[in-house]
């Protein structure tokens, strides 16, 4: 993990401040957010119908429970200091580039875009994040994960 602090952010501009460690999506993760969200494509959740016919040959989790796991993997990726509280602010550029497939183990790669002040009291940061499938060629999602800092 690297420790930044909330004065020195904008010095890392264009900088990859590091990955995540490597966590697996289990069908029973996937399972448990198409229960949360009332999403039970069968895609998603009926094992032995996506491995017949989807073309994964796997059932897969849903994009946006992998949009989800960004903010809790990205915590693992950088310490802010110097700050009160720090808030997710939103996305931009959201794109799923590849399916996870059920049981593919995933991380996140991350890189400081931009740094702005807002106020006396909040500091936007924006960070390309890319959340990576171990052994796959293309990334599983690519978005701009935008945090808001207070001090």
């Amino acid at each position: 993990m690297k420790t930044i602090a909330l004065e020195d952010l904008s010095n890392h501009k264009g900088e990859l401040i590091g990955h995540s460690p490597w966590t697996t999506i289990s069908q029973a993760m996937i399972q448990a957010f198409a229960d949360a969200t009332g999403d039970h494509q069968w895609i998603h959740v009926d094992v032995a119908r996506a491995t017949a016919e989807s073309p994964w040959h796997s059932p897969v989790a849903h994009g946006f429970l992998t949009v989800s796991l960004i903010p809790q993997l990205n915590q693992s990726v950088i310490d802010v200091t110097g700050k009160s509280a720090s808030v997710n602010y939103g996305m931009n550029k959201l794109r799923f580039p590849a399916a996870v497939k059920s049981g593919s183990d995933v991380r996140t790669r991350m890189e400081l875009k931009d740094v702005v002040d807002v106020d006396a009291q909040r500091v936007l940061a924006t960070y390309l994040t890319t959340v990576e499938i171990k052994g796959e060629d293309k990334p599983a999602c690519v978005a701009e994960s935008l945090v808001m800092y207070v001090r």
